[in-house]
């Protein structure tokens, strides 16, 4: 078995809005550097996310191609969403699915605590390690750089309360 990969990170959001900003990978994800788009040399057209209990995540390159990168298992509103996930080379011709589970918990009024574990590296058959190690590099820039830098932009761009008495 190979072990599971776990990131944990603080954001400077709150639980509600830490979840909502993630299933809203479309406006956070780094679509340069992690699609199958640019590995067949095209560009990401859109990202889309059916936020919801069987919802479909898909990547739709320049050129038109869909590509699946999972599916939305449970989805547990502003606390927990598990999902079956993968960005597939292009040259992988069945892809297996790892599973991605995100827990969101409440550190506060405006902090919130966001676990990310991938899990069922075995899916992904004979490419399961490299893929791990993949994504162990990945996350970092994907989960604890561009997600938490959505959720800071959130609290810095709120509006600040207005003073009374002038």
């Amino acid at each position: 078995m190979i072990e599971p990969l776990v990131k944990t990170i603080e954001v400077p959001c709150n639980q509600k809005q830490a979840f909502t900003v993630f299933l809203d990978m479309s406006s956070w994800w780094p679509k340069h550097n992690f699609s199958t788009a640019v590995m067949r040399g095209q560009t990401v057209k859109e990202l889309r996310v059916d936020a919801r209990r069987g919802g479909r995540i898909v990547e739709i390159g320049s050129d038109g191609h869909e590509q699946l990168w999972g599916t939305i298992k449970t989805y547990d509103p502003y606390g927990y969403v598990n999902m079956d996930f993968h960005i597939p080379h292009p040259s992988e011709k069945n892809p297996g699915f790892s599973t991605v589970e995100v827990r969101f918990t409440a550190l506060g009024k405006d902090r919130t605590r966001v676990e990310l574990k991938q899990s069922n590296w075995e899916a992904l058959g004979d490419v399961a390690k490299m893929v791990q190690g993949g994504y162990r590099q990945a996350w970092v820039m994907i989960f604890e750089g561009a997600y938490k830098a959505a959720c800071g932009s959130l609290s810095a761009s709120a509006v600040p309360p207005s003073t009374s008495g002038s």
